[in-house]
């Protein structure tokens, strides 16, 4: 009759026991650590870097030349084709000459008159002198017929004078090309009244081999190396300060090469030099002016164009480079996730200067050969161990790389660029 009461406490026992076990089986597998994460790790490479200056601009003829009439008249006949190449000499419009070629037989012909009289009265001069020896002409006479003689010759040489504008502005009625060049598109046609009141421009041509850029750096980007050229040049035994904005323009010492980015990615074949530095700072937009002449042999680049010029105007030696994924910024502060010896992280602030490719240089905070995190790096904290497989820090050689973009730092300016060699 006891016996279900006895063993109703035995039961609960058991039940709680293998609830016990089964909790037991439970902690070690729900208290194991989580894996540590797996990221890309990379090594910081060390070698010299070009600094360029690399800024864009627009390309423009060596000579810019307004083709314009210099005679009023009606336009007869347009004697080249739009957008052709033209040589000095060759015959671009015509003029009605038929007025110039009157205007100019009526000048011919009061010189004839004039000469005509200026003959005459030096008649009167030569009859009068022995005639004053004999007191039969008063010296009155011969003075005032040696007056009228110099008078018609100043009338003689100005009717010559007037043959002379005569003949220049009947050639004016054709109008030649000043000089080898390309043409552009005619602004007048036949019948046209040209030249009435001013003169009328007809068409513009420029010479485009050499082709130059003309583009703007930043004041403080001129400044920085143009003092940095400076202090080669003292180093190497150049001139001195006196010189130091001369040099920048490349004007002593070995002339900075320039190349041109055209507007498809494709890199002119023929570098350029340095041919103007503006006499002014734009005190607008706090800029100056300079230009650079390249080669254009097979006439490709064309005036107007918009083109990426970069320039080396020294070397970085021994720039650490990383790529620029493993630099993270937050609050201003730029750092990057050094994996040590045992796989740890520690969180490193860098100081990043110039981009080159899809590199950036570091001027402190890292040493060549230290492993960084290049992906992943949102996974990872100081103290943390990671599971890292080494990577390439980059997929193709520096030498293919083109340098040009800005720090994400303060440099001299957004210009400031580098490029790999």
């Amino acid at each position: 009759m006891n016996l279900p009461a006895i063993c109703a406490p035995r039961a609960v026992l058991v039940l709680s026991l293998l609830a016990f076990i089964g909790c037991d089986k439970a902690d070690p597998k729900a208290a194991a650590p989580p894996p540590p994460p797996v990221v890309k790790i990379a090594e910081a490479v060390s070698r010299d870097v070009p600094i360029t200056v690399d800024a864009v601009g627009q390309t423009r003829g060596n000579a810019e030349i307004d083709i314009s009439a210099r005679v009023e008249g009606f336009l007869e006949t347009v004697n080249f084709k739009d957008g052709t190449f033209v040589k000095k000499g060759q015959k671009l419009y015509t003029i009605d000459s038929r007025p110039f070629v009157a205007t100019l037989a009526e000048a011919k012909a009061k010189v004839a008159q004039a000469q005509a009289e200026a003959l005459r009265v030096h008649q009167d001069v030569v009859r009068y002198e022995p005639l004053v020896a004999k007191n039969a002409v008063s010296v009155q006479d011969l003075e005032t017929a040696k007056a009228n003689e110099r008078a018609q010759q100043s009338a003689v040489a100005a009717a010559q004078a007037q043959v002379q504008k005569a003949q220049i502005d009947l050639g004016y009625t054709t109008v030649l090309a000043p000089d080898d060049g390309l043409i552009g598109v005619t602004e007048v046609f036949p019948g046209t009244l040209v030249g009435k009141g001013s003169t009328t421009l007809l068409t513009k041509m420029s010479k485009i081999d050499p082709i130059k850029v003309r583009f703007s750096v930043s004041e403080r980007d001129y400044l920085f190396y143009a003092k940095r050229r400076e202090a080669r040049l003292v180093a190497a035994g150049g001139t001195g300060a006196a010189g130091a904005a001369v040099n920048a323009a490349g004007d002593e010492g070995p002339p900075l090469q320039f190349q041109m980015v055209l507007a498809d990615g494709s890199t002119h074949p023929y570098p350029g030099t340095l041919s103007f530095v503006d006499r002014n700072v734009d005190d607008k937009t706090g800029t100056i002016r300079l230009e650079a002449s390249f080669p254009n042999p097979g006439n490709i680049v064309r005036p107007g164009q918009f083109a990426r010029v970069r320039a080396a105007v020294s070397i970085k030696k021994n720039a650490v480079l990383v790529t620029q994924g493993a630099v993270v910024e937050a609050q201003g502060i730029n750092s990057v996730a050094v994996v040590k010896a045992d796989d740890t992280v520690e969180m490193r602030v860098v100081k990043p200067a110039e981009r080159i490719g899809n590199l950036v240089i570091l001027d402190s905070g890292l040493n060549p050969g230290e492993r960084v995190v290049v992906e992943g790096i949102q996974k990872v904290r100081g103290g943390v161990k990671v599971k890292p497989t080494l990577v390439p820090l980059e997929e193709k050689p520096a030498a293919d790389l083109n340098a040009a973009k800005p720090a994400p730092t303060p440099a001299p300016s957004a210009s400031t660029t580098a490029s790999g060699g």
